[in-house]
């Protein structure tokens, strides 16, 4: 799968910008793109919101692979979700949120940002913390432009983030698209954490615990983008809870 968003809509931490970063070898977004496509040309498709954003997915051309490396993609009600994984309790997340029997993970995750978008406040981390299984999730309201992803805790599925020529943020599972689009400025997207467009980055593991960014090294001694770690000697003045954005913003400023 592969995500795209406008600097203007996503906020990712300064650390993943790599200060040996050079913009002639990243990407722009639609070259992005287009080398994602083309390294999937029978079974890929992709939604362009204007300026805003891209979604693309490819869909599997195998289809009795096992259900735990699923990809989906979904979109209702404004609101589009890439999904890679499943989960172990998918049938009670169907019943929690109401929804039909033949409900998906990407339907679940959808309801539940809804859930934490209009029917707060709502713990974040705990919204999340009740997603039991294996993966990994990229969600787009179109609507109000807001951007939401999350990576499981158990490292089952990878997910990747940089950020591309023109500091468009750019999510993926597949690194070499990754490395290609944003050169040095990306790294593994951190295990057991959300980032959510306007309150950034944390761990719905630790939600108590600032993160830490740890600068990652590559073979020729460059700084490319940074590692993000729990920092168990530092606290956060409290708990995001999800209603509004005004709601993140001011968990964001705990942040700082």
């Amino acid at each position: 799968m592969l995500a795209i968003f406008h600097k203007a809509f996503a906020h990712p931490p300064e650390e993943l910008r790599s200060p040996a970063s050079d913009k002639k070898a990243a990407q722009l977004p639609q070259d992005t793109l287009r080398t994602f496509l083309t390294s999937h040309p029978n079974n890929a498709f992709s939604m362009s919101f204007a300026d805003a954003a891209v979604l693309a997915y490819v869909t599997p051309l195998n289809h009795s692979l096992l259900h735990q490396n699923q990809r989906l993609f979904c979109g209702y009600d404004d609101v589009y979700c890439l999904f890679m994984g499943s989960l172990n309790n998918l049938c009670a997340q169907i019943k929690q949120y109401g929804l039909s029997r033949n409900s998906n993970e990407a339907m679940v995750v959808i309801e539940a940002y809804k859930t934490l978008r209009d029917r707060g406040p709502y713990p974040a981390d705990q919204v999340i913390k009740d997603l039991d299984g294996t993966f990994a999730f990229v969600l787009y309201d179109s609507k109000v432009g807001t951007v939401f992803t999350a990576l499981g805790s158990n490292g089952g599925v990878k997910l990747y983030w940089g950020i591309a020529a023109d500091g468009s943020v750019v999510i993926s599972d597949d690194l070499d698209v990754i490395k290609a689009g944003c050169a040095k400025s990306f790294a593994p997207f951190p295990t057991g954490c959300i980032f959510h467009s306007e309150a950034g980055l944390m761990s719905f593991e630790h939600p108590m615990h600032k993160l830490r960014a740890m600068p990652r090294v590559d073979s020729e001694g460059a700084i490319c983008g940074a590692n993000f770690k729990v920092d168990l000697y530092s606290r956060v003045n409290s708990i995001p809870r999800v209603g509004s954005e005004t709601n993140w913003v001011d968990w964001a400023s705990h942040q700082s």
